[in-house]
């Protein structure tokens, strides 16, 4: 259940701002602010209902928008080669003249 919310809560940071102003708000709301449909409901003005349909049709818009355009998937793939990368590097023996290099590119990766 963790890892849907942390699934849900990267495609609202990606694709967040293609969404409708009501369901952006539901969305932020239930996500970044934890609170409860009764509670974003109570706030918002309107039914329990109301904020779950908001929030499941942003959630199919943006699997659909991730299944077309793929942002998360090259995201995450581009994280775990520099993680990758950065293992070469650690793995490397360097000798006294290539320490200092190789501390310098694992600190570009750092910045990636």
């Amino acid at each position: 259940m963790e890892k849907e919310r942390v699934a849900q809560s990267m495609l609202f940071d990606f694709y967040g701002d293609l969404l409708t102003e009501k369901q952006r708000e539901c969305c932020n709301l239930y996500y970044n602010e934890d609170l409860s449909l009764s509670e974003i409901a109570e706030q918002r003005g309107i039914s329990r209902q109301g904020v779950w349909d908001n929030i499941r049709h942003a959630e199919d818009s943006m699997r659909g928008i991730e299944e077309k355009i793929g942002l998360i998937r090259r995201f995450e793939d581009t994280r775990a080669g520099l993680q990758e990368v950065r293992q070469m590097l650690k793995d490397l023996r360097p000798s006294d003249g290539t320490a200092k290099i190789v501390e310098k590119i694992d600190a570009l990766i750092q910045a990636l």
